[in-house]
């Protein structure tokens, strides 16, 4: 465990302290082991164990169902939160991918929002000057 060096009335002694438990230790001094018993209280660490009880998972025999949301259309969202500047298309306008949705100001800087598939534009959320969250829907593509 732990090594120490001594010198008591001139004389070198090597100490090894092999096991401490309770008021017990066993030590080695010069290649000779000593059992020792402590007179003095020893200190015990003010660090509580954490004794964890077995987590038990319980199964049960239902099965997850799985349902799939059909949405009619593709929704634009924002990714930081800003004010509209500009909108580029109307309700009813054909995009196509790559084309400029809207334009909007995040964190001092001009935004464009592209589209990301082809389709309708089928209901504008937003006008200029609003302010959006970040996730807010702007608009969505059928």
């Amino acid at each position: 465990m732990k090594k120490f060096k001594f010198a008591i009335n001139g004389h070198d002694y090597d100490v090894e302290i092999m096991n401490f438990e309770d008021n017990m230790a066993t030590i080695e001094v010069n290649g000779t082991p000593y059992q020792i018993d402590i007179q003095h209280e020893v200190k015990q660490s003010k660090t509580p164990k954490l004794v964890r009880q077995e987590v038990v998972i319980k199964r049960s025999d239902s099965k997850i169902k799985k349902t799939i949301v059909k949405t009619e259309g593709h929704e634009v969202k924002i990714p930081l939160p800003g004010n509209i500047m500009n909108i580029f298309v109307k309700e009813g306008d054909t995009v196509k991918l790559g084309d400029k949705l809207l334009m909007y100001e995040a964190m001092k800087m001009e935004n464009t929002i592209i589209a990301e598939k082809d389709g309708v534009v089928k209901n504008i959320r937003v006008r200029i000057g609003d302010n959006i969250l970040q996730g807010s829907v702007v608009l969505e593509i059928a």
